[in-house]
């Protein structure tokens, strides 16, 4: 199961307590005071990773704890640091805390970000020693972590996204494109969630077909289009088969404006799909038709190794422009 929005709890570790002891050995009966610091608990720090392509881990595993700091010990032993949480994501998480409402976002995979500090470790009674208390009996607690509840959500799962309604061919094509293994069968909604597979260094998706209404909230509806504002270039794939091309785009095209006009703006391929059905006149004139849209246009088969070439060809330069 994709999961791209979740909420979870995280909380940093405790400092440990420092120590209250006194020196006792062979030579010494009644010495001073050594009680040792307790260690510093855990930050928790979330990082980008390229290795993992949404939140699925978090579906079941709803807290995050860092470990707490060791208490200190007798003979002035401080106790040990905890070690740090690092949380990896994908690149593109936006994270909310839920309090705060205050966000930040997972840009790359070299920046660690600080979501929780850590406990301050207690001082032991060795600290607390003066001219006037020389056996001071008491140590100092630990501080407690942070805790912190945060919403999760997966901003970018992709740079390309394959869009159109549902049967235009959207997981027949991932799958030649970069050996992912969507779900693939002849009727609609035979993709409930996206499928992800890399074109060489670059993620795309079949994003979920979506009909007329969708920005109300019919089929997969929002869920569809929320998907879209994720990426970077849309690869729009209408079935060359389909009587009325132009008024299929129009429809799918409607729907961005309706929930998000700025969807429109985003580079954007118009793919023919399934060219093997019909001969090179009928591909040309189909072609002709999305003249006025200023788009550019192709036909694929996924058949058809030369059409699936001049794909690539035409994606790669689009994604580092």
């Amino acid at each position: 199961m994709f999961v791209d929005n979740v909420t979870i709890t995280i909380k940093a570790g405790d400092g440990g307590n420092g120590a209250s002891t006194f020196l006792r050995n062979g030579m010494t009966a009644k010495g001073g005071p050594d009680g040792g610091n307790g260690g510093n608990g855990g930050h928790v720090y979330f990082q980008g990773s390229n290795n993992i392509r949404d939140l699925k881990e978090f579906r079941f595993t709803k807290k995050v704890n860092a470990d707490d700091g060791i208490r200190g010990k007798h003979r002035k032993l401080f106790g040990k640091n905890a070690d740090h949480k690092i949380v990896f994501v994908p690149v593109g998480t936006k994270i909310t805390d839920v309090e705060s409402e205050k966000s930040v976002e997972i840009l790359d995979t070299t920046t660690q970000v600080l979501l929780a500090r850590g406990g301050i470790g207690g001082r032991g009674n060795t600290e607390f020693k003066s001219a006037t208390n020389q056996a001071p009996t008491y140590a100092e607690a630990g501080t407690p972590g942070e805790i912190k509840t945060l919403h999760l959500e997966l901003r970018l799962i992709a740079e390309i996204g394959l869009i159109g309604l549902p049967n235009a061919g959207k997981s027949s094509l991932l799958a030649v494109l970069t050996h992912a293994t969507p779900r693939v069968g002849a009727y609609p909604f035979t993709t409930l969630e996206p499928n992800i597979g890399m074109l060489d260094t670059h993620a795309l998706a079949d994003i979920p077909g979506l009909i007329e209404g969708a920005a109300e909230g019919k089929g997969l509806g929002i869920t569809f289009l929320k998907h879209i504002e994720k990426t970077k270039i849309i690869v729009h794939c209408i079935d060359i088969t389909d009587e009325n091309p132009t008024q299929t785009y129009q429809i799918v095209r409607g729907e961005f404006e309706k929930y998000n006009a700025a969807l429109l703006e985003k580079p954007e391929v118009i793919l023919l799909t399934k060219a093997d059905l019909v001969d090179k006149e009928t591909i040309d004139q189909k072609i002709k038709l999305f003249k006025k849209t200023h788009k550019i246009v192709l036909s694929v088969s996924v058949y058809d190794e030369e059409s699936l070439k001049k794909l690539k060809e035409t994606l790669l330069p689009l994604l580092n422009a």
